[in-house]
């Protein structure tokens, strides 16, 4: 009987080994494909240094200057071109809270007096 249960005798345990991809042949582990490495080496660069450099910002504070007075001018175009919706948006973002609250409570007690005439009018 002892050598039914052996240790020796049955296959090893399932987790014990490392572990591998579902449906990946069990004998040869394979090794992932990798991309190709770059054709130029990039450790050997110089590179950019950071800070105050005179002669490359030139460009660059242009352009950001080209770009905010364009930013500027969209902005000034869309206001000026607001339309249907846009000039109620407006109108209604110029309401104070006390006059958007009267105007909320004045439509409330017009759906009040109107169910409390339909009610009277079932009455009679």
């Amino acid at each position: 009987m002892g050598n039914i249960c052996s240790r020796s005798s049955n296959e090893p345990e399932a987790f014990s080994g490392p572990g591998r991809v579902v449906g990946a042949s069990p004998s040869s582990p394979s090794a992932a494909p990798r991309a190709p490495l770059p054709a130029k080496n990039w450790k050997n660069t110089p590179g950019r240094t950071l800070g105050d450099s005179r002669d490359t910002q030139g460009g660059a504070d242009e352009a950001r200057s080209n770009a905010a007075i364009a930013a500027q001018k969209r902005a000034e175009e869309a206001s000026s071109n607001k339309g249907k919706l846009g000039s109620k948006l407006a109108a209604q973002k110029a309401k104070t809270q006390t006059q958007t609250l009267g105007e909320v409570s004045q439509d409330e007690r017009a759906a009040r007096d109107a169910d409390g005439a339909e009610e009277a009018r079932r009455w009679q």
